[in-house]
């Protein structure tokens, strides 16, 4: 499956745990309410189920809805409702990839550079 480019698409992780019987309609709800997110942005949005085995990752395409549904056999998906902040976590693609592998890295510290942004104004740094 391919997302896009690694820097223009946005990963969102929502912060709470979430019941992994949820599916389009439910989990759409969450990222246009408590995410306060844009559904049809082409951003990916990431859930985590309580017991920590089993993820989904929403985000359109440019023509549907896309679930993408993971259970880990061995190990857990890190738990983003043990990390401090109010509010979705932002990731890169690079960091949901370790998330959805269920490396014990992810979530702990940001491991992507924030993306370059060009200063509009002229102005030198």
């Amino acid at each position: 499956m391919i997302l896009g480019s690694t820097r223009h698409v946005r990963v969102f992780v929502y912060r709470e745990p979430v019941d992994m019987r949820k599916a389009y309609d439910t989990l759409a709800a969450l990222v246009e309410g408590p995410m306060k997110k844009t559904l049809l942005s082409g951003d990916v949005f990431v859930f985590i189920g309580r017991t920590r085995k089993r993820a989904k990752a929403l985000y359109f395409d440019g023509t549907g809805l896309c679930l993408l549904c993971k259970r880990l056999e061995t190990g857990h998906f890190a738990a983003p409702w043990k990390r401090p902040g109010e509010g979705p976590m932002e990731l890169t693609m690079s960091e949901l990839a370790l998330l959805l592998e269920g490396s014990e890295l992810a979530l702990r510290v940001r491991l992507s550079p924030e993306p370059y942004r060009p200063m509009l104004d002229g102005a030198h740094a």
